[in-house]
């Protein structure tokens, strides 16, 4: 596979829009579900921010300095869109009844993500952010950094709350 930094040059010199497209197949599954993710299973609204952050990609690829993976610097970009999306339509998200017996049984891939998403509602929007980067996306916390400009204290404690309220749900449930 071509090198992310080929890529953007070829797109940023001529225009090359085959380079763009590859760029955006490498990226876009771990950027919709990161968003799929902070929207708590809301696959409609994720695609939607997600189409824009494409789009802020390619408007703003020249801008890539490299000083970090072109995947944190996307999806930093997708994270903005979606706080950009927030602050434009109030949205509350309702924890749902779940019915945990599900976590039990064996369940396709697809299905096990959208028991996640179900899940990770019952966690606020940093903690749902933090956790989606660090697992999903296997960043880092100095890349979860740059991604959400949380300090790394922060980041460190949205992370272990957030997997202990998980770790209480699910407990709660086999009480």
């Amino acid at each position: 596979m071509v090198d992310d930094n080929i890529l953007i040059a070829r797109v940023i010199s001529s225009g090359d829009q085959h380079a763009f497209a590859t760029l955006i197949r490498k990226y876009q599954g771990a950027i919709r579900q990161f968003l799929r993710r902070l929207t708590a299973g809301d696959q409609a609204t994720a695609d939607d921010i997600a189409q824009e952050a494409f789009l802020r990609v390619y408007q703003n690829l020249d801008s890539f300095l490299g000083t970090s993976t072109f995947s944190t610097w996307a999806h930093k970009i997708a994270y903005n869109c979606f706080l950009k999306y927030k602050q434009k339509v109030y949205h509350q998200y309702e924890i749902e009844g779940f019915d945990f017996s599900v976590l039990e049984a064996q369940v396709e891939d697809i299905e096990k993500d959208l028991i996640i998403e179900r899940l990770m509602k019952c966690l606020d929007l940093a903690e749902r952010t933090c956790i989606t980067l660090s697992v999903s996306a296997g960043m880092s916390h100095q890349e979860i950094c740059v991604v959400t400009k949380f300090p790394l204290g922060t980041i460190k404690s949205h992370i272990n709350r957030g997997k202990q309220k998980l770790m209480d749900k699910v407990n709660n449930h086999k009480t």
